[in-house]
């Protein structure tokens, strides 16, 4: 059965087989011949059926990473066309003025790119996605659930705010009300969902150059034009102070923008696509990883900046009373076209970048939202519903939200969230940096495979928890209202020096269960890179490749060894197929 293969980047001209494409010449096929699939293995295929699109809830392997280092990087950074940037840098600006504005924007950059850099490199390094790395970097096997929850938060929280900006075009420019709106922007969406990445990809590709022009141009005109609306940037003090540098209000400014860390989540789906390492694409292949992936934030922090800018030209330049609506990207844009062209004209172009701009980042956040849901439902029930069940699941959330009228409150939820996404990102970053490379405590290569696992790991688990608890409990004024704007502080300082005093606290004995996986076949090649030889997987009767492998632990009629992959081993209800611990 030949089955297409398809890819974020939007090839689809490879075919596979029904879950892996035949091994290429000369990679080496290890196990016995196919027999009848193990009785009670419906779920097991039916996951990894579906996972043939773009290999989703498993390692990417290397028969299907067919693209360089550059089109992975350029396919990621098309990810990152959401208009929630502008709305966050002017309501942070509108709010504490531009000094404090522009700081904290800059502090939660670096703070973005420093976490985000380590792991982007463990996804193009060893092919995995973040919840993989997870789970090896000091959660364990069950522990890391809570954080695919937390990334599920970060795709309905921002489908409903980019929702949000769609009904606020609509009203605008065709008057259809908001809560009809809030609709349409949810329905529109799931269509596109429906039919996967290939679909996805091929809407980004159609629509970046058009949403390119629409958005770069009128900046650039406002900066050639009106040479003044520079000054009124910089001279613009907010509604809290005199617009001079204050700690305060520039670690509030940061905590909203540090919402947007979890981001990396979605820029890892595209870098662990990366090909293998080599001294002849060493150079290129690092560029890729540090631009698509934490580099990302650069972009980011641009638009805020934009945002910012814009929303103080239409109050300072405009209308003083454009302060209710300036924060909304309709008007920023439709202020701006509507200088340089007659106003029909820039009331469609202004709803036309609005909708285009939503529906680029909004079919994103609702397929990434379903798989982390997925993802989760099957670690713990070891029963696979389905992914279309959870793109529901996180729609109907994120139009409650707006229905909820989220906008209005968007400081406070995204200030909030950030906790929470801080908590995980760093903690995940600590251990990485801190404790696979400094302390050499956690296991060097990275490790997600169930039976390799604990179940929770103390050192992550903890350590995030602890983290979040005390920091949102800070942001809400548990300890007064004089540090409640540092809670960013206390993320980040607790989830990096939580897991490495742990860590050595545990001496690390939880990380792993098993340190022989029962494969005697090689883990990596000559060049560091996950092997691509082919295991026999004796539950499903396909391929894999080595990395995604363990031995069964149920041998062969004949009492030889059987593997099993780490997909099939997931929903093994009954744990007759994982291998006992090693003490």
């Amino acid at each position: 059965m030949q089955t297409k293969a398809v890819h974020p980047m939007g090839n689809d001209t490879d075919t596979t087989q029904l879950l892996e494409p035949a091994a290429p010449a000369g990679a080496a096929v290890v196990g016995r011949s196919p027999e009848t699939p193990t009785a009670g293995n419906t779920a097991a295929l039916n996951a990894t059926k579906e996972s043939l699109e773009d290999y989703t809830l498993r390692f990417a392997p290397r028969s299907y990473r067919k693209w360089s280092a550059g089109v992975v990087a350029t396919s990621a950074l098309g990810g990152i066309a959401y208009l929630a940037d502008f709305s966050i840098g002017a309501n942070i600006g509108i709010s504490y003025g531009t000094v404090n504005a522009i700081l904290g924007i800059l502090v939660a950059a670096v703070v973005i790119f420093a976490t985000g850099f380590p792991l982007a490199y463990y996804a193009a390094r060893y092919n995995i996605d973040l919840d993989l790395i997870t789970r090896g970097s000091g959660f364990g096997y069950y522990g890391s659930v809570v954080t695919n929850v937390i990334f599920a938060t970060f795709t309905f929280i921002f489908f409903a705010l980019e929702g949000s900006i769609m009904a606020q075009g609509l009203e605008l420019g065709l008057g259809i009300p908001q809560w009809l709106g809030y609709a349409a922007s949810t329905v529109i969406i799931i269509p596109l969902v429906i039919y996967g990445m290939n679909t996805l990809a091929k809407l980004q590709v159609w629509t970046t150059p058009l949403w390119l022009l629409l958005m770069v141009v009128p900046v650039g005109y406002l900066l050639i034009s009106h040479p003044e609306s520079i000054d009124s940037f910089f001279a613009y003090t907010g509604a809290s102070g005199d617009g001079g540098p204050d700690l305060a209000s520039v670690m509030l400014a940061a905590g909203v923008c540090l919402s947007l860390m979890a981001q990396i989540a979605e820029q890892i789906d595209y870098l662990r696509f990366m090909p293998p390492r080599t001294d002849a694409n060493r150079g290129a292949w690092w560029h890729a990883v540090i631009l698509a992936g934490p580099g990302w934030v650069i972009f980011g922090a641009i638009k805020q900046t934009v945002g910012l800018f814009i929303a103080i030209y239409l109050i300072a330049t405009l209308d003083p009373a454009a302060s209710a609506t300036a924060n909304e990207p309709v008007h920023q844009f439709l202020g701006v076209y509507q200088e340089m062209m007659p106003a029909w004209l820039a009331m469609t172009l202004a709803v036309v970048l609005v909708v285009i701009s939503q529906i680029k980042i909004n079919v994103t956040n609702a397929y990434s939202g379903s798989l982390a849901w997925t993802n989760s439902f099957t670690r713990i029930t070891k029963t696979y519903p389905g992914r279309m069940v959870f793109v529901v699941v996180n729609l109907l959330i994120a139009l409650v939200l707006m229905e909820a009228n989220m906008f209005d409150f968007l400081n406070t939820i995204l200030g909030f969230y950030a906790n929470c996404a801080m908590a995980w990102v760093v903690t995940v970053a600590s251990d990485i940096a801190i404790n696979k490379y400094l302390l050499k405590i956690s296991p060097k290569v990275p490790e997600f495979r169930r039976g390799m696992l604990y179940a929770v790991n103390p050192v992550g688990f903890v350590s995030m928890l602890a983290s979040a608890g005390v920091s949102i409990a800070v942001f809400f004024g548990a300890f007064g209202t004089s540090i409640q704007p540092y809670s960013p502080i206390f993320a980040v300082g607790l989830a990096l020096v939580l897991p490495p005093m742990l860590a050595i606290a545990t001496r690390g004995r939880f990380y792993l269960r098993r340190t022989d996986d029962g494969i005697d076949v090689p883990l990596f090649d000559a060049d560091g890179n996950p092997s691509d030889t082919k295991l026999l997987c004796h539950v499903t009767g396909l391929e894999f490749e080595r990395p995604d492998m363990v031995r069964s632990a149920q041998d062969a009629p004949d009492g030889g060894p059987q593997y099993v992959s780490s997909l099939a081993l997931s929903t093994d209800k009954t744990g007759e197929l994982v291998l006992p611990s090693q003490r």
